[in-house]
C-alpha cells in the first residue's frame, strides 16, 4: 500500500509519526502554548528532529465545544509558521483544516497534505477540487456534527459499520472530483462523535478500517477516553497514550498522530 503525496510516492514500511502542532488558544491539551508564530515553528523543527514523519500544523481547535475560528484568522495563525519551517524540513506538512480557502493558501505554501476532520463534509467538491490540483495527500477523518453539538451524536446501531459508511460518502466526494486512490488516508475519529467506550471499542478492533483499501491514521494522543480509563490529566496521559500506539501499530495502522514524538517513535519502533 502506497500513497501519493504531491509527486512523492510515500511506502508504508513502518507506521508514519504524525506530529501534533496546535497553533491555537484553546486545544484541549497545549491550547496557547504555541500562539507566537516563532516558538510554534520552533517547535514544530524539533518535532522534526525527534522524528516526525509528518508535521500536522492546526489553527482552529475542534475539541468538544470549540469556537469556529474565521479563515483570516485562521490563515494569520499557520501562514507565518508554514512560511517559517517549509524551507527547513524534508518532513511532510499537513493542515488540520476544512477551509477551501485555508488549504488553498496553504497549498500555495508548500503544504503537502490537508487533514480534514469533517472528511469533506463541509468542504466539499471545492476541497476536493484543490486537492486533485495540487496532487496533495488527503486526509479523511469521521466525525459527525461539529465541535458543539458532537458529543450529542454518539449513537451508533453498528459502530465500526456506520463510521465506514459515513466516510464511503466522503471517499465518493473526492473520487468525483478526480482525487486519486492512492492520494487518500482515511481516519475513524476518536473522539469526534464518539464516546470513550466506543473509542475502546475501536481501538480494540481496527481490522473493519483496514479492510477499507485505504491506509487507515489514528490520533489516540492524550485524549479524554484515555483520562476515562486511568484517571489522568490530559498532560500526563503519555502512557496511556503509548499503549493506544501500540495497539494501533500490531493492528497495522500506517499513520499515529500524537503529540509527543519521541516517545511514541520508540513505541512504533519496538
Amino acid at each position: 500500500m502506497i500513497w501519493k503525496v504531491r509527486g512523492k510516492i510515500v511506502a508504508f514500511e513502518r507506521a508514519l509519526i504524525m506530529g501534533i502542532v496546535n497553533v491555537t488558544p484553546d486545544s484541549f491539551s497545549d491550547g496557547g502554548k504555541l500562539l507566537d508564530p516563532a516558538q510554534a515553528a520552533a517547535y514544530a523543527l524539533k518535532l522534526a528532529e525527534d522524528g516526525a514523519d509528518i508535521l500536522d500544523l492546526g489553527a482552529e481547535s475542534t475539541r468538544p465545544g470549540a469556537e469556529p475560528v474565521e479563515a483570516k484568522e485562521e490563515l494569520g495563525r499557520l501562514l507565518p509558521v508554514l512560511k517559517s519551517i517549509g524551507p527547513k524540513v524534508q518532513t511532510l506538512i499537513s493542515i488540520d483544516t476544512s477551509k477551501p480557502e485555508v488549504a488553498k493558501q496553504c497549498l500555495a505554501e508548500g503544504a503537502d497534505i490537508i487533514n480534514d476532520v469533517t472528511a469533506l463534509r463541509y468542504s466539499g467538491k471545492k476541497m476536493a477540487s484543490l486537492v486533485k490540483s495540487s496532487g496533495a495527500g488527503l486526509v479523511l477523518m469521521h466525525s459527525r456534527g461539529n465541535p458543539q453539538t458532537m458529543q450529542s451524536m454518539t449513537h451508533y446501531q453498528d459502530l465500526s459499520g456506520e463510521i465506514l459508511k459515513e466516510l464511503a460518502e466522503s471517499v465518493e466526494i473526492a473520487l468525483k472530483a478526480g482525487v486519486d486512490r492512492e492520494q487518500i488516508v482515511i481516519d475513524p475519529g476518536l473522539g469526534f462523535a464518539k464516546t470513550a467506550e466506543q473509542n475502546l471499542e475501536i481501538l480494540g478492533d481496527l481490522k473493519e478500517f483496514k479492510k477499507s483499501g485505504y491506509p487507515v491514521m489514528i490520533g489516540p494522543s492524550r485524549k479524554s477516553f484515555i483520562g476515562a480509563v486511568t484517571g489522568r490529566e490530559a498532560g500526563e496521559r503519555e502512557f496511556g497514550t503509548a499503549a493506544c500506539v501500540a495497539a494501533c501499530v500490531m493492528q497495522g495502522a500506517q499513520i499515529i498522530r500524537v503529540h509527543e514524538v519521541k516517545a511514541m517513535k520508540d513505541v512504533v519502533k519496538m
